[in-house]
């Protein structure tokens, strides 16, 4: 079965689902993983995720995809990743996401 990404909303096709990390749950509440609600991102979306926000943001705003999805430091990747097919990039986390850490 397809799976579409909770943030980009590309679908990711079965045949693509060939690596088991293709497709991530993300839990929106990290530092509290047991009750914490997920969904479910591509790979790239997971990443850029983690790149651009430190666990306490994710927490305190960012806790909803919603407010990913509507999140200023997000918006660009995801216009351009909605108009590619890659499974995988190259992120580098931030220095706003190394200063917090």
């Amino acid at each position: 079965m397809a799976t579409t990404c909770a943030l980009c909303r590309r679908v990711v096709p079965d045949e693509r689902i060939d690596d088991s990390q293709v497709v991530q749950e993300h839990h929106l509440r990290p530092e509290e993983r047991a009750t914490s609600p997920t969904v479910m991102l591509c790979r790239p979306c997971h990443d850029q995720i983690h790149a651009q926000f430190a666990n306490t943001e994710l927490r305190d705003k960012y806790d909803t995809i919603e407010s990913l999805r509507s999140a200023d430091r997000l918006t660009g990747y995801i216009n351009w990743i909605r108009g590619t097919n890659k499974l995988d990039i190259s992120v580098a986390t931030s220095d706003h996401v190394r200063e917090r850490s």
